[in-house]
């Protein structure tokens, strides 16, 4: 046996990386695909409707157990819950706090103040070279690899994409958090849905589209015959 190193079945050295997902895979995986998508939104216009055509309590109720619902039915058949339960979540807590406080307004009060926080996070991580996309794609991507850090052109990369998302996101948050304190509760209701997904998925297929052609330009062009 020679010393030399060693390979694998298929004849890839073992420390090879292996290929990014395709972009379609890697959109589908954060959105949950169009059932994630559908899930996550059905119980919040179901509290639109009912809080437009009802009062607040039915509302409420009828909300939560629509996300019960969902989130028990992705159990039953063995689906991943990770979009059903983190959109149940909030579902129960800013129906809590409407509840609580007898306005439907507060409903969306919780994915306000999320917002805020996670916009400014996305600034202040841009500010101090350490850009939250960058580490989010490490764990969501990359498989926890971080390689991008030692590339300046990827740190850059990500360091403008993570602006860009702060951006976005407190635009987006501004905009719900106007129509709360003008106490506009349908129009807040779909201004929540509208500036739910279409923002965050454009979002990330830049962000895909634009680290796969960076990561592609500053691969080192394998040598003749290797």
């Amino acid at each position: 046996m020679t010393t030399g190193a060693q390979r694998t079945p298929s004849g890839l050295d073992p420390q090879e990386e292996e290929p990014l997902p395709s972009l379609a895979e890697q959109m589908a995986d954060q959105l949950g695909g169009w059932r994630g998508l559908v899930e996550s939104s059905i119980p919040v216009v179901v509290f639109v409707i009912a809080n437009v055509v009802g009062e607040l309590r039915p509302a409420v109720i009828a909300s939560v157990a629509v996300g019960l619902l969902i989130a028990g039915l992705r159990l039953a058949q063995r689906k991943p819950v990770r979009h059903a339960v983190n959109g149940l979540f909030g579902i129960a807590v800013g129906a809590a706090i409407a509840w609580r406080t007898g306005d439907e307004r507060d409903f969306y009060l919780p994915g306000i103040l999320y917002g805020i926080g996670y916009g400014l996070a996305l600034l202040l991580s841009a500010a101090i070279r350490q850009p939250l996309v960058g580490w989010i794609w490490s764990v969501l991507v990359a498989k926890g690899r971080s390689e991008w850090r030692d590339d300046p052109r990827l740190v850059r990369t990500f360091t403008q994409l993570t602006v860009l998302w702060g951006v976005v996101w407190l635009a987006k948050v501004g905009v719900q958090a106007a129509l709360y304190l003008a106490h506009q509760d349908t129009a807040l209701g779909v201004a929540r849905l509208a500036l739910g997904y279409p923002p965050y998925a454009l979002l990330l297929l830049i962000t895909v589209w634009v680290v796969r052609r960076v990561t592609r330009e500053t691969a080192p062009t394998p040598l003749p015959g290797s």
